[in-house]
């Protein structure tokens, strides 16, 4: 993945995409300051994924903020930093497979209360290969009020 951004780096510089330049430079800071952290090393895919996901959930935080207090043109910016970056991430698992996993840990924990959301959230995230966990859990949530 880190290659790939790599190349997509080098083809911006080409075009003079000054837009996706800024933001895959700002990506490559982050793998930078995210590979100084503990031991110098390379990030491997898994790292760089969360890392751009991270970033994407910073980006869409600030559009809450900036949403809140009418700050348009701001939001319109941070979502096609949200497009660029979302290219790097692995397809978010849809809304569907998320309640049929949900469905199956119900299934086999039987949880009585909203005491028991720790660990329905515990056994579904470690079902849950790529999808929006702010979702998951509101979806959790309801289920258990």
């Amino acid at each position: 993945m880190i290659e790939r951004i790599n190349e997509d780096l080098k083809e911006a510089m080409k075009t003079q995409d000054k837009f996706t330049l800024s933001v895959l430079r700002m990506l490559k800071s982050e793998f930078i300051n995210q590979s100084r952290k503990g031991t110098m090393h390379e990030l491997d895919d898994a790292e760089a994924i969360k890392v751009v996901k991270h970033q994407v959930q910073v980006r869409k935080d600030s559009i809450e903020a900036y949403t809140e207090y009418g700050r348009n043109d701001l939001v319109e910016n941070l979502n096609k930093e949200i497009e660029v970056l979302s290219k790097y991430l692995p397809e978010e698992m849809s809304q569907e497979e998320v309640i049929k996993i949900i469905d199956e840990v119900f299934a086999e924990l039987n949880p009585t209360s909203i005491k028991d959301m720790g660990k329905v959230m515990h056994e579904v995230s470690a079902k849950i290969t790529n999808a929006d966990m702010a979702m998951v859990s509101k979806i959790v949530k309801d289920r258990l009020n």
